[in-house]
Parts: structure tokens; sequence; C-alpha cells
């Protein structure tokens, strides 16, 4: 099932070493986006992003998208991933294939076919992206929207992935490895003020997420830091259950045991629901928790906007 807006990766690609601009990884995402959730996807599956997409998941401004579309395909192909275990450091490339159509050899390219680009996912990185089970995390494209900063998209997707711990600690090693600068600011305060800083006040400026952190040092260096996070108390999809008649809750307490775990289903496959999801659970498993999350009164009432969203009324289903 595709799920508008919803980007799901596997763990070992959040944590994994890659560099790609603010561009590539929105034409990298966009792509994720077009990923059906739950099924397995064919390594051979095409893939086309248009300049509306940049629009639509990121509010690129129209003027500058397909800019910046091309700009991000221009070296795309060349980019790699590389992902650490315990045992070994494999790298990979992104794509195998990555097409963009130039419309002054295509005459009967018309709308949005001709300022498209289609890309084919590796086969080593397709299984990252598709039919995960566990070990993921997932996030909304609009989270993204103000984020100009490749590093502040990185570090808000390592946020994402402790979202319902509240706080990661990072070695500030394992830091420069994910977003490829172990060779670039070798001064931790230059790193600080180049890097994290900037990144941090896009976050809490721009996305559903605050944080904050801490330094932790071995000896006289500083060798960890300790993100701290938490989604910020305004949300607008909560915020509508004032305006909505306030006869809402108390037939959503009248909720039966059948009506409770079908709902539970249809919840668990929304992407608004995201920021309540385990990023090592199924959606199978998702669905079972908010089936007890619907149990607690408080829970029920704080998910009511959601339920009627999904077409729940008093009628037994």
């Amino acid at each position: 099932m595709k799920k508008a807006g919803l980007i799901v990766k596997s763990n070992q690609v959040i944590e994994a070493g890659y560099e790609l601009s603010t561009s590539e990884q929105r034409l990298i995402l966009s792509a994720i986006e077009q990923i059906p959730k739950g099924i397995p996807v064919s390594s051979n599956e095409i893939y086309q992003i248009n300049a509306k997409d940049f629009v639509r998941l990121f509010g690129v401004h129209e003027k500058t998208a397909y800019r910046d579309l091309k700009e991000a395909a221009a070296k795309l192909y060349d980019r790699s991933i590389t992902i650490k275990t315990k045992e070994t450091t494999t790298k990979i490339r992104w794509l195998q294939m990555l097409q963009v159509k130039n419309p002054y050899f295509h005459d009967t390219l018309r709308g949005e076919d001709w300022n498209s680009v289609l890309l084919v996912f590796s086969e080593a990185v397709t299984p990252l992206l598709s039919d995960l089970k566990s070990e993921f995390t997932k996030y909304l494209a609009s989270d993204l929207k103000g984020l100009s900063s490749a590093y502040a998209i990185r570090i808000y997707e390592l946020i994402k992935q402790y979202e319902n711990i509240g706080k990661r600690e990072i070695a500030i090693s394992d830091l420069r490895f994910m977003l490829c600068l172990q060779d670039k600011y070798p001064l931790f305060g230059n790193l600080q003020q180049r890097i994290i800083d900037p990144a941090i006040r896009e976050i809490n400026k721009n996305t559903p997420m605050q944080v904050t952190y801490e330094l932790r040092k071995t000896g006289r260096k500083f060798t960890h830091i300790e993100l701290r996070f938490k989604p910020k108390k305004e949300n607008k999809a909560i915020s509508t259950v004032s305006n909505r008649d306030p006869n809402t809750v108390d037939l959503i307490a009248k909720m039966t045991d059948k009506q409770r775990f079908s709902f539970a289903k249809k919840l668990s496959d929304m992407p608004e629901m995201s920021k309540y999801s385990h990023g090592t659970e199924s959606y199978e498993q998702f669905a079972i928790r908010i089936a007890d999350m619907l149990l607690d009164p408080e829970k029920r009432k704080e998910l009511a906007p959601y339920l009627v969203k999904a077409g729940f009324n008093e009628k037994p289903c």
C-alpha cells in the first residue's frame, strides 16, 4: 500500500555514512515516498520524480524546483552509501539507473513528463527501503519542509529513530562517519559551530520536534553528544479536537472491541500516526499497540481526530 508523504527507511540506512546534497536527498526521498509499504518490491522498479514532487513534499518554490531536480540528478548516479556493522563495512551504490528526460529530443512529451527523472534503486539498497518488518524509521516528508541543510535532514532522521525514547547518545566519531565529515572540521569547535548548531536551529524552527543537546568528555576531549528531543506541543492535527462537536469523544468512549481493533488497523496505515510508532515494530505490531492505546480514555481523546478521519461513528462495525 502506498501512503502519501510517508518515508520509511531501514535503520541501517539511517545510521549509514553517505554524502548527499539537500536536493539529492529530496530526490532519493521522493522516490522512497512512492515505494508501496508492507509488500515486497522488485529491485527493477522504476520511480518517476518531477519538479512538482519537490513542491508537494518539501515546499520547494515552483520557480526553483526544476533547477533543483536537475542539479540533484547530475551527480546522484555516482553516489554511494557505506553501511557498518560490527563485522563488516560495506559500500554500495544508491542507484542502478538514472534517466533525465530531455524535452528538446522528445517532441511527444507533455506536461510533467518533460521535466522528470526516472531512477531505479540498486539491488543492494532496495531491501533497505521496502517491505520492512522491523528495525526501521518512518516519518512524514512534510516534516522536512523548511530544512535547507543536508545535515539537518540527517540529524532529524537520527532523532526520529529514537523519538519514543526522547534522547540518544552518539559518539562524535560515529556522527562524523554518518555525515561523511571524517576529514573536515578537525577541531570539534568548528564542527559544532558550522554543522551541529545550525542543523539544530533549523530543526527547532521548522520541524515538529524540539531538540537540545549536551556534550560528554572522555578525559579532556569531547567524545559524545547526547541529543534530547520531544514533539512540540503545538500540533495541528490534535488541536482540531477543540473545533469538533463536543460529543465526538463521548462517541469514541462507546467504541466496541470489534471497532477498536478495526480502527486500530486503519490508524496504523495513516501517515499522521507515524509520530506514535516505534521504529522497530511492524505495521501489525503498531496496530495492536494502537488497539491497546484506545483502552485508555485519555489516549482515545487524543486520537479522536484520527478516528473520525478514519470514518468512526457510533454505528458498530
